[in-house]
């Protein structure tokens, strides 16, 4: 069964940055987009940034542009998240999604597009 998996979550104070990355485990997929989803505790899920492969366009919520940055490789289905000047506000459950579909600056911010979904890695941002 394929699966997204994500690494590279963890405790940061304010101010700092990290790192977050996405693979595909259990086999191969065909995606024409990927994204960033997070969750903050007793929130729904939100978009924070995505990226399609056909012209490599990057989308952002506007509450990280600027300080975030999503890259991937098409080739071999991994996408990264490089955070910077994080923010208590930014702590969340983090998500990967993959999708079959061309992203656009609105669909890209829809959860209901994307097909795979990896557990989410927790950031923790502390003041």
């Amino acid at each position: 069964q394929v699966q997204l998996v994500e690494s590279g979550g963890g405790l940061v104070q304010a101010g700092g940055s990290l790192r977050l990355s996405c693979a595909t485990s259990g086999g191969t997929i065909s995606t024409l987009s990927m994204a960033w989803f997070r969750q903050k505790e007793g929130k729904e899920r939100e978009f924070v940034a995505g990226i399609n492969w056909r012209g490599g366009n990057t989308y952002y919520a506007d509450s990280v542009k600027g300080r975030f940055s999503i890259s991937g490789d098409n080739a071999k289905n991994t996408v990264s998240l490089q955070m910077t000047g994080l923010d208590p506000e930014d702590t969340a459950v983090y998500y990967c999604a993959a999708g079959s579909f061309v992203a656009t600056r609105i669909s890209a911010r829809v959860w209901k597009m994307y097909t795979y979904w990896g557990q989410g890695t927790q950031v923790t941002v502390s003041s």
